[in-house]
């Protein structure tokens, strides 16, 4: 790391940038809401507005700018208005588009004039065609291509004052026109991300970065004008970039935001896309050490050992990436799900783990989820099960009834809409339609939480009801109720006398095995009201707390208020055997029916990495999860007992991460409820 870098690094860690914001108390609300102002100009003019008011400002030594100086992004509508329009239609969390990832390729090789040129005679051809729909979004698009190219112009006047004149000399050429140089490609996708947020738009993924950005690296170090030394410290500068404004972005706890990035994997035509450029963001991210962006690492069984040993001094670092995806597994299964090959060839993911294609996909891979713990509750509180063949029917009764009531809410979806992200999606222009109509996937993902706790409940019921015939399902239904106060040799018998998912055990796991594959059957065959389908998954997302939350004791001997594991995972009070044992288990199902995303997580202490062999082992440990056909993977180095002493003493820790659910961030800026399920997270060794 060259001292330059070094000391962004330090000023971004200390926040000192933070000092250059100030607040505004927007009243665009209420001004479009008097004026009856349509959503697509409120778009418009929000950016317009927002942006507007930004003040140029630079970092001392950075050579790639755009750094926000307002807190607050204006509402669009009042409380009143969104109320009214979420009694018409469902519009998912805040209403935008969101959880996406956008053709930054494109646009980036030709510049906004160009777009700027597109929309105009696109424009013109609307007029002609009496296009009212058409005429209004390309109008938009081009106030918010203008209001970004005023900002990027007054960014250059304010560098050439100062003197700054690298910067000066890339934003006299970028975003107007198309990047010639690795140096201006990195800065105009700054600006393009930084006007997404801006925009409305939040978990904005960074897609195929070493992909579309590799011709100007390979460019640049043919001609002579980079080494990758050189290189190297422009990444790191981009990758700082992504952390200067990250405690802005809207999440449910700080550092989820989104901001994931693809590695390797194979281009369109089948070939294997692992190139120069994505070792050193391997290598940008080992070094720097922060939460941004999420590297995620698309692999294969013909991946070789050293790449996964690259990956792992990631995740020696203690950052909780990179995140692995299996082509073997992903890129079949999108086909299978009407993806075209090349399209699915060319996944990344939405922002957690959510499968996307990049342009072209207007899916909503997080609008539901299923909890698994419910439904096993559900079954138990209101079955007459004989048997357990009889109960397993009972539970994908209710499974289907879930699904039918998910759906029925979600009969009438609408999206707000987002002018300028429309330009760097596929096909927008052409069709003079906003992305937010939807795109060429717009299908919709559900989550299935809290697995291998419904695994393990299913096998208690079946070993103290059915075959030790202990209890009976009512009686057993009241003792959950109860917290297992009343029979305290029954929680006992649930905790330590019943086989637990995560040790290779068919009697546990195959049960883990069927209700993924019920989960997939109630889902099969439904269309969404946008002309999609809907994705099962095995991540949890936050819902690993709130689904916990809204559920007393389990039959597998959780108790009221213990979350559930995160994503994909053994529950937290069962006993492992190790990390192999949890793969073995884990990747018995069919993961190519659950392939909205939801990787196997497991944590490592952080011992397995101080031995001379330990990144060996721990590469080696990957390359069985993806010769056994495991879909995604997420690897934690954890010590819970430093965790415990960050707890109690976060001002030394302030740097901390830890992997949350599909994101990492800072421990100590974490709530405690997330604080204290990754402490309760099971420690392996290799």
């Amino acid at each position: 790391m060259t001292g330059r870098i070094q000391h962004l690094l330090s000023h971004v860690l200390d926040k000192r940038h933070t000092a250059l914001r100030r607040d505004v108390a927007w009243t665009l609300a209420e001004h479009f809401c008097r004026n009856k102002v349509s959503p697509e100009t409120r778009a418009a003019e929000g950016l317009r507005t927002m942006l507007s008011a930004e003040k140029p400002v630079f970092l001392p030594e950075e050579t790639i700018a755009f750094t926000r100086t307002i807190k607050q992004i204006p509402d669009l509508y009042t409380k009143t208005e969104m109320e009214i329009l979420r009694k018409s239609a469902y519009y998912h969390e805040k209403g935008c588009v969101f959880n996406i990832a956008p053709d930054y390729a494109s646009t980036i090789k030709i510049g906004l004039d160009v777009r700027r040129a597109e929309l105009q005679a696109r424009l013109v051809q609307a007029n002609a065609e009496n296009d009212s729909t058409a005429q209004e979004f390309l109008s938009c698009a081009l106030i918010s291509v203008d209001a970004v190219l005023d900002l990027a112009d007054r960014y250059r006047l304010e560098a050439e004052r100062l003197e700054l004149r690298h910067i000066g000399k890339i934003l006299a050429h970028v975003p107007h026109h198309g990047a010639r140089t690795f140096h201006e490609a990195l800065q105009f996708l700054r600006i393009l991300h930084y006007t997404l947020w801006c925009e409305g738009e939040y978990h904005n993924g960074l897609g195929r970065f070493d992909q579309y950005l590799y011709p100007y690296f390979a460019a640049d170090l043919a001609a002579g004008r980079l080494t990758e030394e050189s290189a190297l410290e422009l990444i790191e500068e981009f990758f700082l970039s992504c952390n200067r404004d990250s405690d802005l972005y809207i999440g449910v706890q700080q550092g989820d935001n989104g901001q994931s990035l693809m590695l390797g994997g194979v281009d369109k035509s089948g070939k294997d896309a692992f190139n120069a450029l994505s070792r050193l963001c391997l290598k940008a991210s080992c070094e720097l050490r922060v939460i941004d962006p999420k590297i995620n690492l698309r692999v294969s069984s013909a991946t070789p050992l050293s790449i996964l040993e690259e990956g792992t001094e990631l995740t020696r670092q203690g950052l909780g990436f990179p995140q692995y995806a299996n082509d073997d597994v992903v890129i079949p299964a999108l086909v299978k799900l009407g993806y075209s090959l090349e399209d699915a060839r060319d996944y990344v993911v939405a922002a957690c783990w959510e499968f996307i294609i990049p342009g072209c996909g207007m899916d909503i891979p997080n609008i539901g989820a299923v909890s698994f713990p419910s439904v096993i509750d559900r079954t138990l509180h209101t079955s007459n099960a004989k048997t357990f063949d009889d109960f397993m029917c009972d539970v994908r009764a209710e499974l289907m009834k879930e699904a039918d009531h998910i759906t029925a809410s979600l009969t009438t979806v609408k999206i707000l809409p987002g002018p300028f992200v429309s330009i760097l999606c596929d096909g927008r222009i052409e069709a003079g339609r906003d992305f937010c109509e939807g795109n060429h996937y717009n299908n919709f993902g559900i989550h299935g939480t809290g697995l291998s706790t419904a695994a393990d409940s299913l096998a208690a019921i079946r070993q103290m009801v059915f075959d030790e015939k202990l209890i009976s399902l009512a009686d057993l239904a009241s003792v959950v109720d109860s917290d297992f106060k009343s029979r305290p040799e029954l929680l006992a018998k649930a905790r330590f006398g019943v086989p637990k998912m995560g040790n290779s055990d068919p009697a546990v796991d195959d049960l883990g095995k069927a209700l993924l594959h019920a989960f997939a059957d109630t889902w099969k065959g439904r269309k969404n009201n946008r002309g999609g389908i809907y994705r099962c998954g095995t991540g949890s997302a936050m819902y690993y707390i709130w689904h916990a939350n809204e559920l007393h004791a389990t039959p597998d001997g959780r108790l009221t208020g213990e979350p559930f594991a995160a994503n994909y995972a053994p529950s937290l009070n069962a006993r492992v055997n190790g990390p192999i044992s949890v793969i073995q288990s884990f990747t018995k199902p069919d993961l190519g029916r659950v392939i909205n995303g939801g990787p196997l997580t497991i944590e490592i202490h952080d011992s397995a990495f101080r031995s001379s062999d330990g990144i060996t082992k721990v590469a080696q440990l990957v390359k069985y999860f993806i010769d056994s056909g495991g879909h995604q993977l997420q690897l934690n180095a954890i010590n819970r007992d430093k965790l415990k002493d960050a707890q109690a003493h976060p001002e030394t820790h302030r740097n901390l991460i830890v992997r949350v659910w599909g994101w990492s961030g800072y421990f100590v800026e974490l709530d405690k409820p997330y604080q204290d399920q990754i402490i309760q997270r099971v420690e392996m060794t290799v």
